[in-house]
């Protein structure tokens, strides 16, 4: 099998942080990887032996990168899905499947999915333009989501008010009713094409809450494990109604009355899995080429108790990267740096990860704390 894998030409849409570390479990398997990424300077450019600067959403710059490959997958969804299907009917095995992706690019059609499939999630309400926001007048507050091109918080936009809504979008949208949660949880779910499913246990994610961006992730969650089965239960049956082969990011609310909302999903490796690889027995990485090469899926176990504090660039700071505290923080047990090969940074660009683990969570995050507070991306 493993010369078989090597003879495989497979290309990868995007070269940012989750493209290098899926290359970084690649090499394990020998795997042939190209990439396409609109970045001269991506941080997988210099990690494979074609590297293609291009448009992800350009129907010819995706085509021709893809027509002599094997297996075309993705690190991001903002990807011309045309192209991909045309290539998964020249016979380009296609993982996550185009229709799939094109469903989650849009996060109306994301919501109605989960309506008609029994997916718990918050109440919502599809608009195409800002007029249309003051029909639902009587059941504000809401976040308002573009349906198209959010991430990483940007698209969204938290409406108090039907009469002030200078801040929202015009444009097609989704107005998701405010859920008061206790705590926001994600379960990765990877899925083969014989249709065999792994869950890698619950994690807890803790948001900075001016930049909708995750600061910590704790692993385990601290949940009842009625709430974690319930997770899991979900999760699967959303990857099987997809029928989805690679791996299924699933981001739930736990409510204040102890139910579960899914609120969004990821069809790719995830910023709430990064944890898994020294923290779980395989890595959310290496089981996604697992899932999409159709080999046996990996135990998912945890291995220890496990902290990730993403690294952000400092306020203030627009230029080289400078690293502060590195030389500190290594003298900590259990702590694993990843810096993800951007030169530049910027204020709260994503500039790398670090992982904690220990034998017990509490010290975990308590390192975590005083991690977090050490290492900086300064320029």
């Amino acid at each position: 099998m493993g010369e078989s894998l090597a003879n495989l030409n497979i290309g990868i849409l995007g070269g940012g942080q989750l493209g290098r570390m899926l290359i970084q479990n690649a090499i394990n398997l020998n795997l042939n990887i190209s990439i396409l990424d609109p970045d001269k300077n991506a941080p997988c450019k210099h990690l494979v032996k074609k590297f293609t600067c291009g448009s992800l959403n350009d129907y010819e710059t995706v085509f021709d990168f893809g027509k002599d490959k094997d297996i075309i997958t993705i690190e991001i969804e903002n990807v011309n899905t045309e192209a991909l299907k045309n290539l998964e009917k020249q016979g380009v095995k296609v993982y996550p499947q185009p229709h799939i992706i094109e469903m989650i690019q849009d996060k109306g059609l994301q919501k109605m999915f989960y309506q008609r499939n029994d997916i718990p999630s918050p109440d919502f309400f599809v608009v195409e333009n800002k007029k249309q926001i003051i029909k639902y007048a009587d059941y504000f507050p809401f976040y308002q989501k573009l349906r198209k091109g959010g991430y990483d918080g940007k698209g969204v936009c938290k409406l108090v008010n039907p009469y002030h809504l200078e801040k929202a979008f015009d444009a097609p949208c989704v107005l998701e009713r405010l859920v008061d949660f206790e705590k926001e949880l994600s379960v990765l779910v990877a899925r083969n094409e014989s249709g065999e499913i792994k869950c890698f246990p619950v994690v807890e994610c803790e948001f900075n809450p001016e930049l909708n961006l995750v600061e910590f992730l704790f692993s385990p969650a601290s949940i009842k494990k009625k709430t974690e089965k319930e997770a899991i239960e979900i999760a699967t049956q959303l990857a099987e109604k997809l029928g989805i082969v690679g791996l299924l990011a699933v981001e739930f609310f736990l409510t204040k009355d102890g139910k579960l909302l899914v609120n969004e999903i990821a069809p790719r490796p995830h910023n709430s899995g990064h944890q898994t690889i020294e923290g779980n027995i395989t890595s959310q990485f290496e089981q996604f080429w697992r899932a999409i090469l159709n080999l046996p899926l990996g135990d998912t176990s945890i291995v220890k108790a496990s902290v990730m504090v993403n690294l952000l660039g400092d306020f203030g700071h627009e230029g080289v990267a400078i690293y502060q505290g590195m030389d500190d923080v290594l003298k900590f047990s259990g702590v694993y740096i990843h810096l993800y090969g951007k030169k530049h940074t910027k204020p709260f660009r994503k500039m790398g990860h670090t992982t904690i683990v220990d034998e017990d969570i509490i010290k975990a995050k308590q390192k975590a704390k005083i991690v977090k507070q050490m290492l900086r991306v300064i320029s």
